[in-house]
């Protein structure tokens, strides 16, 4: 993978760069649609590729690990091959994932244990079998397994919790360097900076990544409970410590603000669930604001979702025809509204790209938080 830094912005820490892989170009910063399972929610991947325009999509190594199961994915070829996807694709190790069954998962030196939400199975991640399941998913960059500490760790928690994230690392990064990808195309490896709300933690681990001389970082541990003045104070306390000359992932976050906020304080990729789960919900995202389909003032409005005229828009549906799908549980409403929801986080991105390159990124961004901010 190589990353090649564009433009930075006057007066912010944005930046406009982009990365190859062996899948092609990412222009950044760059949002990343969710395919949990292998597929993004309810999204064919011709609109991903033509509507949305998503240059890079994420899977999850958990769930992918219990369903279909590896061994159905390297008979594929590869997840690439298998849901039909050939651009760039990245893999979250599953810690989160781990993190988030609670007491059905139990933490060791060697990995964690839990139990599968589909049928009570045991199993057992370890740093080691999760740089190798990543290898026969054959995502483009794959993540090292961690512990997500909740957001209201205590500093004795999140100390601890960060120094089994760096012992595992080390783990995940001599495997990663003595397996090689099984589908003739280079993968490369993300460390991930933990360290809760605590920034001495924060500067410790960004400090630790760096001596691995990775081809980018992520930073986990947000968006998990937190305060958001909280999150961007360790966003802002992490990207002083991490180079320059390497792209910066903020993982599952977040809000079309939290975002902007994200690459105002230098962050280059992003992913989170939120643009397809509220839109299943109702929940639409607009150039002008946040819009609930579902409120009876929507009832009789002919007009398209965003009245902006901004090229994402899908003229196709007016909000009183996606409000009577959604409030009749239509499949159809749910796949507009996260089609509608994904292509304007898309846009936000790219928008936010040529303003940095153009030099009216900080004029711009903070209009569009004023926007944002409220609901229509």
């Amino acid at each position: 993978m190589d990353f090649k830094l564009i433009k930075s912005s006057e007066g912010s820490k944005a930046r406009a760069g982009l990365i190859k892989t062996g899948h092609g170009e990412i222009a950044t910063p760059v949002f990343m649609p969710v395919g949990t399972a292998g597929s993004v929610k309810g999204i064919h991947v011709k609109d991903l590729k033509n509507d949305i325009k998503a240059r890079i999509i994420l899977g999850n190594t958990y769930h992918l690990y219990l369903r279909p199961g590896i061994n159905v994915i390297e008979q594929a070829g590869g997840l690439h091959k298998f849901n039909g996807w050939d651009g760039p694709i990245l893999t979250d190790s599953g810690g989160y994932q781990v993190f988030s069954l609670g007491d059905i998962r139990k933490l060791s030196e060697d990995g964690a244990r839990f139990q599968s939400h589909i049928d009570g199975s045991y199993h057992m991640f370890t740093p080691e079998n999760v740089i190798d399941i990543q290898r026969s998913i054959g995502a483009d960059i794959i993540m090292a397994f961690d512990e997500c500490a909740p957001g209201d760790a205590d500093y004795d928690y999140a100390k601890k919790s960060l120094e089994l994230t760096q012992r595992w690392l080390e783990r995940c990064v001599n495997r990663f360097q003595e397996t090689e990808s099984k589908y003739g195309y280079d993968q490369t490896l993300f460390p991930i900076v933990q360290g809760a709300t605590f920034p001495d933690l924060r500067k410790q681990a960004a400090k630790n990544v760096i001596q691995y001389d990775a081809d980018g970082y992520a930073i986990g541990g947000l968006s998990v409970g937190e305060p958001e003045d909280v999150m961007y104070k360790m966003v802002e306390v992490t990207t002083d410590e991490l180079p320059e000359n390497k792209p910066r992932y903020l993982m599952g976050v977040g809000t079309p603000v939290n975002i902007l906020e994200a690459i105002d304080r230098g962050i280059d990729m992003f992913d989170c669930v939120m643009p397809t789960r509220n839109g299943r919900n109702g929940m639409l995202f607009t150039s002008e604001g946040i819009i609930n389909i579902k409120n009876a003032k929507w009832q009789n409005d002919h007009s398209p979702v965003d009245k902006s005229g901004n090229s994402y828009v899908d003229q196709t549906y007016s909000r009183a025809f996606l409000r009577h799908l959604i409030v009749s549980n239509e499949m159809l409403g749910a796949q507009i509204a996260s089609q509608h929801n994904l292509a304007f986080y898309l846009w936000l991105v790219d928008e936010a790209r040529e303003r940095i390159i153009n030099g009216s990124f900080t004029e711009w961004k903070k209009e569009m938080v004023n926007k944002l901010s409220h609901r229509l």
